[in-house]
C-alpha cells in the first residue's frame, strides 16, 4: 500500500500524488530508475510549508534519497551520477 514519503499517511484525506525527484528534462530518467515518491497532494506535494514544490530543503532531501537509491541499485559512483543527473546532492 502506498503512503506519503514525508508524513506516512495513506492519502485518504489528501490523495497521494507521484513526485519525481528530478523533474523537467530529467523526468523520464526519474521514471526509468524509479526515482519518485508519493506525497499527500495538497499538504506535502504542492502547498504546505514543507511541501516538495515549496520547500527547497524538502526537495533536496528527496533528491538525496534518490541519488543514494540509484547509486546503490545501479552500482554507480558519484561521478556516474553526476554524468546522468548533472549535480551531486549528497
Amino acid at each position: 500500500m502506498k503512503e506519503c514519503f514525508l508524513c506516512g499517511k495513506n492519502g485518504a484525506g489528501d490523495p497521494l500524488e507521484k513526485h519525481h525527484a528530478f523533474g523537467g528534462a530529467l523526468r523520464k530518467k526519474s521514471e526509468k530508475y524509479g526515482l519518485y515518491v508519493y506525497l499527500c497532494g495538497d499538504k506535502c506535494h504542492r502547498n504546505g510549508p514543507k511541501a516538495a514544490h515549496v520547500c527547497r530543503e524538502t526537495a533536496d532531501m528527496i533528491r538525496r534519497w534518490a541519488q543514494e537509491t540509484v547509486m546503490r541499485e545501479q552500482g554507480w559512483d558519484t561521478e556516474r551520477f553526476i554524468r546522468e543527473f548533472g549535480k551531486n546532492y549528497l
